[in-house]
């Protein structure tokens, strides 16, 4: 049975291991000139099956919409988004990924890779696949690897 020792070792543990996976991102994606939040945004604007609206995006983002226009002002910098117009109201600003972008979500792709690879390297394959399983039940999601 767990005590409630055990359970805030565990915690702390897991908030350590998931500090070091946010450091190596960010130092994988560095090179990148995109910040971990730019990044959010772009991969919840590629999920979408048409261009996002700001306000979808902050929603989805759980942010203050002013924090979506500070994200896609600097990727629309970066040339990996742009603003559109929404065909059915002109009002309404969709925000659409460029070629550019796609690049970089591939990029993007490839430095989360390498850096859950830092930190899982000590890992067998079966150690993996069990703390696949582990995270799983924790999150409650259903079996998906990415």
């Amino acid at each position: 049975m767990s005590t409630p020792e055990t359970s805030g070792l565990l915690a702390e543990r897991l908030l350590h291991l998931t500090r070091r996976l946010h450091r190596a991102q960010k130092r994988h994606m560095e090179p990148l000139g995109i910040t971990p939040a730019q990044s959010r945004l772009l991969r919840t604007v590629a999920h979408g099956d048409q261009p996002p609206r700001m306000a979808d995006l902050a929603r989805r983002l759980e942010v203050v919409p002013r924090a979506v226009t500070t994200l896609v002002d600097a990727l629309e910098t970066h040339g990996s988004v742009r603003r559109v117009p929404d065909p059915s109201n002109r009002r309404v600003v969709r925000v659409e990924l460029t070629d550019t972008g796609r690049a970089t979500l591939r990029a993007l792709r490839e430095a989360r890779r390498s850096a859950a690879e830092d930190i899982l390297a000590p890992l067998s394959e079966r150690q993996r696949e069990a703390l696949g399983e582990l995270l799983d039940a924790l999150s409650g999601a259903p079996d998906h690897r990415c």
